[in-house]
């Protein structure tokens, strides 16, 4: 037949689009077009697709006296990557008459080699997801990706190795799908156990109360205190992620190009450098790609010399801290990133690191001290939960082998190891999401709640009431600091198995507020 009809699909953004592709042969002089708005890369599958047939055993395009026409609709989609090699070339095989199958319900994802063999793509988890959520039963991807997409319920996965083994089974109807295996949660590893960090007792602590509440975090003093360790170590006491957040987290990877396992199922950590540019931080491009804030989505996005960060990267966290998502608009696209993260800031008091020491003089210039700590704006001070002082761990400190618990004072060798906190945090994290649902609320933590939301989750009484208002008041917090210390409250409260907050839980709330 003259004609043939295929489907495939490409990433774009964090999403999968389905492409029809169309091939049509008349007689005439040979050419090969493709249209529908293709990219670079979409122009050179002609010659990528071309060789692999030829080499294959197949057809020779090029040797054909046929005026060859593909199209890819929809046509206002901009068609970019290498997704649609192995389509086009069945599509060309059906059309030729060399394939003779049914392929109808089959969506067809894979970059050719000149070969014929297949090599894998990234972005095949959201393209799985579209696939079955656009009603097809079936999805043939390169065998390296196979174990990924399926993952996906319902869908029926087939890894093929090259274009003769696709035309082999299609012609049989021996399909050999990928099954589904359920991954097992394994504990990211990590260099730095939270047992390993000597002294920093009231770090540890507020460690815990954002990693049960999922609040933010910022952390200065001199250098060698050991912010970095601690930030390291804080994604150990995290807890696995949810089925759910791991597929999204999971998916989010594959179409960045980084994922090196089949399911993220533990909270990523992300460390830019301080040098790190605006678009590397927030995303886009000239095609929509996610940033450091989304790839930090459900995990922990540190930011280590955080006063060295251009101000415009640093002011740009604003919408991230607090909505959850970033939006990134241009003049041919528009695209929403998730990018609920928890920050972790760490910064030195001052371009030298010893103001305020006394061990060391500080060299710094007051201009120079106000000029770093100006970059750190209010509004993103405000969006901040938890700041406090990492002081110099004296010499003898470093000798002990016997660290203090959390939550009052037993002292254990073993009580502040990473595994056993991670443990106690899911406990108290399963306490706390089935007390919002019993209220009819369905977030994750804390941090999440609307003011609304916390009214609810968070009553508080006449005289813890009157006790915040008036710290409040002499310490000039804003509407939303004065959320964010009832939000914290409100953890340590959970830490402590307390139904109502006490003003103990607010006072030390309190003391977590920046003072920069």
């Amino acid at each position: 037949m003259a004609f043939a009809k295929v489907f495939a699909a490409q990433i774009t953004g964090l999403h999968g689009n389905i492409v029809r592709v169309e091939v049509d042969r008349t007689r005439g002089l040979h050419s090969f077009a493709i249209v529908g708005l293709p990219g670079q890369a979409v122009e050179e599958s002609r010659e990528r697709v071309s060789a692999a047939l030829k080499n294959s055993g197949y057809e020779n395009i090029k040797s054909q006296n046929q005026k060859i026409t593909l199209s890819l609709s929809p046509s206002d989609l901009k068609k970019e990557g290498p997704y649609f090699d192995l389509a086009m070339a069945v599509a060309l095989l059906l059309s030729s008459g060399e394939m003779r199958a049914v392929t109808d319900g089959t969506v067809f994802v894979g970059e050719l080699s000149l070969d014929g063999s297949l090599r894998p793509a990234r972005g095949i988890l959201p393209i799985a997801h579209e696939t079955k959520l656009a009603g097809f039963s079936c999805l043939v991807v390169p065998k390296e990706n196979a174990e990924e997409a399926a993952l996906v319920e319902g869908l029926n996965v087939f890894g093929v190795k090259n274009i003769q083994e696709v035309v082999r089974a299609f012609e049989s109807g021996d399909f050999k799908y990928e099954p589904r295996s359920d991954s097992v949660y394994i504990q990211p590893h990590t260099s730095i156990d939270l047992a390993d960090i000597r002294g920093q007792e009231n770090a540890k602590r507020a460690l815990v109360i954002a990693a049960v509440g999922g609040h933010n975090i910022l952390m200065y003093g001199p250098p060698g205190g050991g912010k970095t360790m601690l930030a390291k170590a804080f994604v150990g006491i995290l807890p696995p992620l949810s089925k759910e957040a791991a597929l999204a987290v999971t998916g989010i990877h594959s179409a960045a190009g980084n994922l090196h396992q089949k399911l993220i199922d533990y909270p990523p950590l992300r460390t830019p450098h301080h040098s790190s540019s605006y678009g590397a931080m927030i995303g886009g491009g000239t095609t929509p790609r996610p940033g450091e804030v989304t790839l930090a989505h459900k995990g922990v996005l540190f930011l280590d010399e955080f006063a060295e960060f251009d101000r415009r990267v640093i002011e740009a966290l604003r919408e991230p801290l607090e909505e959850g998502i970033v939006t990134i608009a241009r003049a041919k696209w528009s695209e929403t990133f998730p990018s609920d993260f928890i920050l972790i800031a760490a910064m030195n008091p001052c371009p030298c690191g010893f103001a305020g020491s006394t061990t060391k003089q500080c060299t710094c210039a007051p201009y120079d001290v106000a000029r770093y700590r100006k970059k750190i704006s209010g509004p993103i001070l405000d969006r901040i939960d938890i700041t406090f002082a990492v002081e110099p761990v004296r010499v003898e400190q470093l000798r002990a082998e016997i660290s203090t618990d959390y939550k009052n004072g037993e002292t254990d060798t073993n009580r502040m190891t990473s595994e056993h906190c991670r443990l106690e945090i899911e406990t108290i994290r399963e306490w706390q999401k089935q007390r919002l649902r019993s209220l009819g609320i369905h977030k994750e933590n804390n941090a999440e709640l609307s003011p609304k939301e916390l009214a609810i989750v968070a009553p508080l009484s006449s005289d813890v009431q009157l006790l915040l208002e008036l710290s409040s008041t002499k310490l000039g917090l804003s509407a939303r600091a004065y959320h964010r210390v009832i939000r914290v409250a409100r953890t340590i409260a959970d830490i402590d198995m307390e139904d109502k907050i006490k003003e103990r839980h607010i006072l030390e709330a309190l003391q977590y507020r920046p003072k920069l």
